[in-house]
């Protein structure tokens, strides 16, 4: 008699799917079971509002977690940057798989690389962490962009290109590279000029806490660097955010020779949209070997850079 399917519950879109079918052909591989796709819409999805305006974070996470408490799926996957920083105690971050790559990329009319956009370029982006780092790095450089806010998957912000609406568009690398689209990549922006979003790059496979045995299956496709370095940069982002959707990036990464590497580096940048003020920090430490030690390296950092007046480039911190 074969095994019950796992549930996996994941978002709609195109590269949610593409994600959520790589972490099922893992798990069949980890646990040969089957494994089928269970998608569901979430309010992220259905809003044609700017993130910021429905509630930033966690537009995208809320319906696949009430799926699993209400047990209509086993596991879900999330892009990590997507999940609240607190984790709810009846649900188990249960595997951090390893990281694609965490860069930001221009894609660009005539395949024009970032610093050859021309005067005036239109350049599309609904982050107001890539907004406030583009126009940093545009003052800094003496580039003149206009950043202009957009919603929508892949194909819609692509097409915002293609149509000529826009000079070139910001997407994440890993998200081009899952649904097959690198290929149009015409420039990597260097983490020296954008940050990514803390865990960009990262998926979360989640399932509740008290399914010990799932958890256990689930944790084969963990990969302890990534979930290391993912953690840091959360951590980071929860003692800056202090309950406002702040445009902050972060990145940790290892120093050395790969996965023998006995330090990391954690960097932060936060600042306001039109890139005028930026407070821009990092920290280099030994590879934190606990959880504790890598939220202790975020919360590090993060007080580092409210010294140097980050709160105030973030408008009305919680108390």
């Amino acid at each position: 008699m074969t095994e019950k399917a796992l549930r996996l519950g994941t978002r709609r879109s195109r590269l949610a799917m593409a994600q959520s079918g790589l972490v099922a052909d893992a798990v069949r591989q980890v646990t040969g079971r089957p494994v089928e796709l269970v998608p569901i819409t979430t309010q992220g999805d259905i809003s044609r509002e700017h993130l910021t305006q429905i509630g930033g974070t966690g537009v995208f996470v809320t319906a696949l977690r009430d799926a699993l408490l209400r047990g209509e799926v086993d596991f879900a996957v999330h892009s990590l940057k997507d999940l609240p920083t607190a984790q709810p105690a009846d649900l188990a971050l249960a595997a951090v798989p390893p990281r694609e790559d965490p860069r930001d990329v221009i894609v660009a009319r005539d395949a024009l690389k970032f610093t050859d956009l021309p005067r005036g370029a239109r350049i599309g982006t609904g982050s107001p962490r890539r907004t406030a780092q583009l126009n940093a790095y545009a003052r800094g450089h003496g580039l003149d962009i206009e950043t202009v806010p957009i919603r929508g998957n892949v194909d819609t912000r692509i097409r915002y290109v293609q149509d000529g609406d826009l000079d070139a568009v910001v997407l994440a690398a890993a998200g081009l590279n899952r649904i097959g689209r690198g290929d149009e990549v015409t420039d990597f922006l260097s983490v020296d000029t954008v940050l990514p979003a803390p865990g960009q790059g990262a998926l979360a496979i989640e399932c509740t806490a008290d399914n010990a045995e799932l958890i256990a299956l689930l944790g084969e496709l963990d990969d302890p660097f990534t979930r290391v370095a993912v953690t840091a940069e959360r951590s980071l982002l929860a003692a800056l955010e202090a309950g406002c959707s702040a445009p902050v990036g972060a990145l940790a990464d290892l120093l050395g020779d790969g996965r023998t590497a006995k330090e990391m580096r954690l960097r932060g940048v936060v600042g306001t949209t039109d890139g005028t003020r930026t407070v821009q920090m990092s920290t280099t430490g030994p590879v934190p070997e606990t959880h504790e030690g890598a939220m202790a390296l975020g919360r590090e950092l993060a007080a580092e850079m409210l010294a140097q007046g980050a709160a105030g480039l973030m408008g009305e911190r919680a108390q």
